[in-house]
């Protein structure tokens, strides 16, 4: 087998190149489900009606989205704002006192364990061809496979809320008001189950206890807002 057919039998793949988009879907995803079910946990058990509850679902599915699109978008721009930031300074130092970038690339590379000649070697070997992408990546661990994208992640947040936050809806098709809030309670779960699996899954993970951790956390959410709405009922507020 040739050198090149050898690369192409061990292509790899990893999750850091999905790491924002992927985050925020999980995010959007896990959010819409916990707290659009907690809404209409709430009210359900507070002893409102179907119509109440469904307007409650409506109004929290529209404003969490529009709230996940526009938090994620103001966060991952910050975190650019940053970026370029740190660019335009290591741009600066390296006009400004090349000699010096150099030994601290070379101390970089040194300290990872490589021989002192040959870090030295390395440093200036990537110094002629691109120093700034050089230091970016080795002193400030930046990359083109971890940049940051506003507008993926504020789109990938909001629809992955749209699409958790409907789930809790099936629910309604129940036939009676306390079988209506056992079953959004179930699909809930069984929704934060599955997306706790492909969260998972996309990131190379084991499947288990990701999809554990947030049917955990989905289910005391909804536990506490039941509790309230429940309370709220009792005591006539």
């Amino acid at each position: 087998m040739t050198f090149f057919g050898m690369l192409d039998s061990h292509r790899e793949s990893h999750a850091a190149g999905r790491a924002g988009w992927l985050r925020a879907a999980v995010l959007g995803a896990n959010d819409g489900l916990v707290s659009v079910a907690s809404l209409m946990v709430g009210l359900a058990a507070s002893g409102v009606s179907t119509s109440t509850v469904v307007t409650g679902g409506l109004a929290g599915l529209s404003a969490g989205a529009m709230s996940m699109a526009a938090g994620e978008y103001v966060s991952v721009s910050s975190q650019v704002d940053v970026e370029n930031a740190d660019r335009a300074k290591e741009a600066r130092e390296l006009a400004e006192a090349p000699e010096a970038e150099l030994a601290e690339l070379t101390a970089i590379y040194e300290g990872r364990g490589v021989p002192r000649e040959l870090a030295r070697r390395v440093a200036e070997a990537l110094h002629e061809a691109d120093p700034l992408k050089a230091h970016l990546r080795d002193e400030l661990g930046q990359s083109e496979h971890t940049a940051a994208h506003p507008l993926q992640a504020a789109l990938a947040s909001a629809a992955s809320f749209l699409g958790g936050g409907g789930v809790p809806f099936l629910g309604l098709l129940a036939g009676s008001a306390t079988a209506r809030l056992w079953l959004i309670v179930v699909v809930t779960l069984c929704g934060l189950a599955l997306a706790g699996v492909l969260a998972a899954r996309a990131a190379g993970t084991a499947l288990v206890r990701p999809a554990l951790r947030v049917v955990l956390g989905g289910g005391l959410a909804m536990a506490i807002t039941a509790a309230v709405g429940q309370l709220a009922h009792v005591s006539g507020v």
